[in-house]
């Protein structure tokens, strides 16, 4: 792959792209990625790679694309070529070229406020080898099977810019994709100002990780009885927690607890 990308050219850091923009940008980009034959197949990656570009670009499906379009392979010839790629070697592709095009739309000077969350695909049908591969959510378009991504994402112009993006298998800690992707932000040239997580990353690995790289608010669960007699209050204040209080592996960090007034209550 080639050491520089040819993006959009923006007219200033953090301008806004219209519709059209983002899906030349989206079909520059997603062609840069490596996709190379299978031995001994008539096909080659110019039968495949068009029809993943367009299902990207159009947010659709593979299977939208093969059913509406003359003269392409079908979906499972597709799908099948596309589980003979190398995973890992994709996504730290797919990472650079992340890169390259937050670098190319933001700022690069001040700093920013960084979400990172889980995000689930709706997947019908059943593994191709590995069952590790898909995850379990809660029942989404008639299915409960998913692939996971763990994604980080700054806020431009009321747009979301992907920083950085990782496959999550449910073989694996989720807190072990959540320290890949922050790894990633962290080599970022802009300094983060602020991460903002869901509840799904209130986990005490996650936390230390996240406050090493910047000041980090993630909604609380109310487990245990002592997160419960903090949270049992009728006005907001200011606390303390301590996870895991007295052993080896206390965690202690600043509980905000906010508290909802309504009809003069």
């Amino acid at each position: 792959m080639s050491d520089s990308v040819s993006v959009l050219e923006l007219p200033e850091p953090d301008g806004a792209l219209s519709a059209a923009d983002v899906k030349e940008v989206a079909a520059d980009i997603i062609g840069q990625l490596p996709l190379e034959g299978i031995e001994g197949s008539p096909l080659d990656s110019d039968d495949i790679w068009p029809i993943v570009t367009l299902a990207s670009v159009n947010q659709s499906s593979v299977w939208d694309v093969t059913s509406q379009t003359d003269d392409t392979p079908c979906d499972d010839t597709v799908l099948n070529w596309l589980h003979t790629l190398q995973r890992d070697h994709l996504e730290m592709a797919a990472s650079i070229l992340f890169r390259h095009l937050a670098l190319t739309i933001l700022d690069r000077s001040g700093s920013r406020i960084v979400s990172i969350d889980f995000v689930d695909n709706p997947y019908h049908g059943s593994p191709d080898e590995d069952a590790s591969e898909l995850c379990t959510t809660n029942p989404t378009d008639g299915t409960t099977t998913c692939h996971r991504y763990c994604t980080a994402y700054v806020v431009s112009n009321g747009k979301p810019v992907t920083l950085a993006l990782t496959y999550v298998r449910s073989d694996e800690k989720e807190a072990d994709a959540v320290e890949r992707v922050l790894d990633r932000v962290g080599t970022y040239p802009f300094d983060v100002d602020l991460l903002l997580a869901d509840r799904g990353f209130y986990n005490e690995r996650v936390i230390r990780r996240a406050r090493d790289l910047a000041t980090t608010v993630i909604p609380v669960t109310e487990k245990g009885e002592r997160m419960k007699d903090k949270l049992d209050t009728h006005c907001s204040y200011m606390s303390t927690y301590r996870m895991y209080k007295d052993s080896e592996r206390e965690l202690q960090f600043p509980l905000a607890v906010s508290v909802s007034y309504q009809d003069g209550d």
